[in-house]
């Protein structure tokens, strides 16, 4: 079923579009109710313009907070058509029907997001506008209701084939899409009331995301699933501009994310992240992007087929050029040159990503998990131990350099799914075990990886021979500890905190081992 439009009301702060969408309606014979800077850019355009106070017959009152809550605005909009007992009342109390509602409200996540005072994001919260949006798409049987600018050509173009009317199905679309906007628009004022509370959890979790993009297919090719973005700007894969490559996959956001967030960690140096279903099989810093690059694939190259490759400096000819030799799904960067961006053209199929920055590894923010019935919500990950703050409980002190890759050794961890431990040697991951059920497992898997790898190299010695180890979490018995020390680590790094920290310390000491505690543990599940 179709509904002409004769009358439509105006009202928006984002004028993108505006006169234009202005000049088709009144081309149509539409007549235009507005309000303010949206009357103002219509009449200048020479388009015929009614206010709105002229059409309910009450003046703008209190600054402008009541214009439109009227009856003659949310009669004109609800009044069913197809109701006789609607028209009569509309007929009774002189309320014309109003056909059309183009509205996008009070720019109040813009406002918040320039850190704006209290008094002044309470002055951007829309009351109006949500008011009439949520009216026109109730009554979508007959009234169009426009939220988005971008959907300007569509109703223009749909009135043209239609003698001046919208369709059924392109009314419902749009009222869902209102909905969904106002939802989305109560969401960000129930957050930001919440963080003015200091509610970190409050009683009701409001979440609002906007689709960025549908993807082919989830994990697996018989789910379906879509990326949705929060708005937040933390530079990572959100806010990454895609400059080659096939479509990204469900998989290959998640292993980037993982990625980025992995080589954000470190900023001193050039440093090169390369991962592999969301756990690293190479970390390393270097004295350029090509010499950690080498480092990091040095450590498991088998691994690195078909990996994620992150650094955390602008991508030069010489790393891509290296980077091309290898087959990797994407890489991600801040930034790429010329030179850089020529070689991997190369790579059709080959994903780049530039992310105009490095996300802030102690930036405060949330993450959201879902459970059957239910969310996981908690503070991210943003814990970082500095020296100073480690507490060394063993006889032999770490040296100065022994340090250096506790610290590395502990930073990469946080990335590596539990149970995970971590060799380094002169800021080099040498050998990785993630998410295995027991520590001793994984601490075996990690010095057996190294072996192989070394071993394909053709290198006879153990690269974890004077290596040192990291831990997510404590030793819960000396035997993990005791598997590091038959590979060769030197140096331990763990939270502590075991009911047999004493036994272990005892196992380090009888094998003249460093051992630092950080009080701070990084499960990742």
């Amino acid at each position: 079923m179709t509904a002409r439009i004769a009358r439509a009301l105006i009202s928006v702060s984002d004028k993108t579009g505006l006169v234009e969408f202005a000049k088709s309606l009144h081309a149509q014979g539409v007549e235009i109710l507005s309000t303010g800077g949206s009357a103002k850019a219509i009449e200048a355009a020479g388009v015929p313009v009614k206010e709105v106070a002229d059409h309910t017959g009450f003046p703008e009152i209190m600054d402008g907070r009541v214009k439109t809550l009227h009856p003659k605005i949310h009669g004109g909009l609800l009044g069913r058509r197809s109701l006789s007992s609607h028209m009569q009342a509309m007929e009774d109390n002189d309320i014309s029907p109003i056909d059309l509602v183009c509205v996008n409200l009070y720019p109040f996540e813009e406002t918040v997001a320039k850190g704006a005072d209290f008094d002044t994001c309470i002055e951007n919260i829309d009351i109006g506008g949500p008011s009439m949006i949520r009216s026109a798409a109730k009554n979508h049987e007959s009234v169009t209701v426009v939220v988005d600018p971008s959907d300007y050509d569509r109703v223009v173009a749909e009135m043209n084939d239609n003698g001046g009317a919208t369709t059924a199905e392109t009314r419902r679309v749009l009222a869902a899409k209102a909905f969904a906007r106002t939802g989305a628009y109560d969401s960000a004022i129930s957050s930001w009331f919440a963080g003015e509370l200091g509610e970190t959890f409050p009683q009701r979790l409001n979440v609002s995301a906007e689709l960025k993009q549908t993807l082919r297919y989830g994990e697996n090719p018989h789910q379906q699933a879509a990326f949705y973005t929060n708005g937040k700007n933390r530079p990572g894969v959100s806010t990454a501009t895609q400059l080659q490559g096939k479509e990204l996959s469900f998989n290959n956001l998640n292993d980037t994310d993982a990625a980025f967030e992995l080589v954000s960690e470190f900023d001193e140096k050039p440093a090169v992240a390369i991962i592999k279903h969301a756990n690293p099989c190479g970390v390393a810093e270097g004295d350029s992007l090509i010499d950690a690059y080498h480092k990091a694939l040095s450590c498991d190259p088998v691994s690195a087929f078909g990996g994620i490759i992150a650094v955390n400096r602008t991508l030069d000819k010489q790393t891509a050029e290296e980077i091309a030799k290898l087959f990797a799904e994407v890489v991600i960067c801040p930034d790429a040159d010329d030179a850089a961006k020529e070689v991997l053209a190369a790579k059709k199929n080959l994903r780049l990503l530039v992310t105009g920055g490095m996300a802030d590894p102690e930036g405060e923010d949330m993450t959201l998990r879902s459970l059957a019935g239910g969310y996981l919500l908690q503070n991210r990950d943003a814990g970082r131990v500095k020296r100073e703050e480690l507490k060394v409980v063993t006889k032999r002190k770490p040296s100065e350099a022994e340090l250096d890759d506790l610290l590395f050794a502990f930073r990469v961890g946080k990335h590596v799914k539990s149970n995970a431990i971590v060799y380094v040697k002169d800021g080099k991951t040498v050998g990785i075990g993630a998410g295995q059920m027991s520590r001793v497992d994984s601490s075996r898997i990690a010095a057996w990886k190294a072996e192989e790898a070394g071993k394909n190299a053709g290198e006879s010695d153990l690269r974890t021979q004077g290596s040192v180890v990291s831990s997510d979490a404590f030793f819960p018995f000396a035997d993990g500890l005791l598997a590091a020390v038959k590979a060769g680590a030197t140096a331990v790094i763990q939270p502590g905190g075991s009911m047999r920290d004493e036994e272990v310390i005892a196992a380090a000491d009888e094998n003249d081992i460093a051992m630092v505690f950080t009080g701070m543990r990084h499960f990742r599940h």
